[in-house]
């Protein structure tokens, strides 16, 4: 039986998750063919997701546009949002949606009765909470997405499953298999041969390497109504220097993934599965991880776990967390 969201994310015990979410009737995101091409649309989807991440007190850890779906590694940070003030928390959600009447009187700097003054404490109090909620986070970016391809489509409905997938990411293995899932499924799809050329992913964007499809300005290919709207950057690795490994960095090196990432990369493909390099890269021997272990686990991510990723140990503590 399907479990509510709020079953299944449960920010004490994780900020991070992956999500996935997937196109219906077997409608292309992105991608071209003999009679189409939306390759265009990849760039919608990150452009309105660097979007949201400078609204929302959520962190875009990794990501991946494919052609009939997309994959997103996010962290929530609570603490961000908590310590908002009421009037950043208005600031914020109105660059989504315009808020109802008492807000904007608020804004205008009027005298608000004590009712009204109530109601718009209570209205603050559900906006900060949806800054730091995921469904509200994915809602945001698939809407204005689903309305843009089904105008370029000509047709009406679901653009986007109903329900996004979402999966806890309870400790550092996973949190980095994960990402390494992600930056490498243009790879393991044969979109692309090499990290760097896996346009439209978070490793590239890492290395500052553009699309090598960007699209070009075109009005009709952009939602205008929030086109003033700024964009965030990734979630930051940790720098050499200790003072950098706050909780705002994921708790790597910047090269130790990337040496990671390119060593997966060659181990799971094809003509190379059994073959893996004499020295690992440090992130592994650090983690104690083996690298069989590694392989099976970053290769079957959606597979392999359900609502969570982790440990044992870790997995049995959210389901005592989430009375599952």
């Amino acid at each position: 039986m399907t479990r509510p969201r709020k079953e299944l994310i449960s920010v004490a015990d994780t900020p991070y998750y992956h999500c996935v979410s997937r196109c219906v009737r077997r409608a292309f995101l992105c991608g071209k063919g003999k009679d189409y091409n939306f390759e265009h649309r990849r760039d919608w989807i990150v452009q309105r997701l660097k979007t949201l991440a400078d609204i929302f007190t959520i962190d875009i850890a990794a990501y991946a546009v494919m052609s009939n779906h997309y994959h997103l590694v996010l962290r929530v940070n609570q603490c961000r949002a908590d310590d908002l003030t009421d009037d950043e928390v208005i600031e914020r959600w109105r660059k989504l949606f315009k808020g109802p009447l008492v807000v904007q009187r608020h804004l205008a700097k009027q005298v608000l009765a004590p009712e009204e003054l109530i109601l718009l404490s209570d209205i603050v109090k559900q906006w900060r909470h949806r800054l730091a909620d995921i469904s509200w986070f994915m809602r945001c970016l698939n809407e204005p997405i689903a309305r843009m391809a089904n105008r370029e489509d000509k047709c009406t409905g679901r653009f986007f499953e109903g329900r996004f997938k979402s999966q806890a990411l309870l400790d550092e293995r996973a949190l980095l298999s994960c990402m390494a899932y992600v930056d490498l499924n243009p790879i393991r799809a044969s979109m692309a041969k090499t990290p760097e050329t896996s346009d439209y992913t978070s490793i590239q964007e890492r290395l500052g390497i553009k699309p090598a499809n960007t699209p070009k300005p075109n009005e009709s290919h952009q939602d205008t109504s929030k086109s003033a709207l700024s964009l965030a950057e990734l979630m930051p690795f940790a720098g050499r220097e200790s003072h950098n490994t706050s909780a705002d960095h994921i708790p790597f090196h910047l090269s130790a993934y990337l040496e990671l990432v390119d060593w997966t990369g060659r181990a799971i493909r094809n003509d190379k599965r059994g073959v893996i390099n004499n020295s690992l890269p440090s992130i592994l021997e650090r983690l104690n991880i083996p690298s069989t272990d590694w392989l099976e686990s970053c290769c079957h991510i959606e597979s392999q776990f359900s609502q969570a990723i982790g440990s044992v140990t870790k997995i049995t503590e959210l389901c005592e967390s989430l009375n599952q």
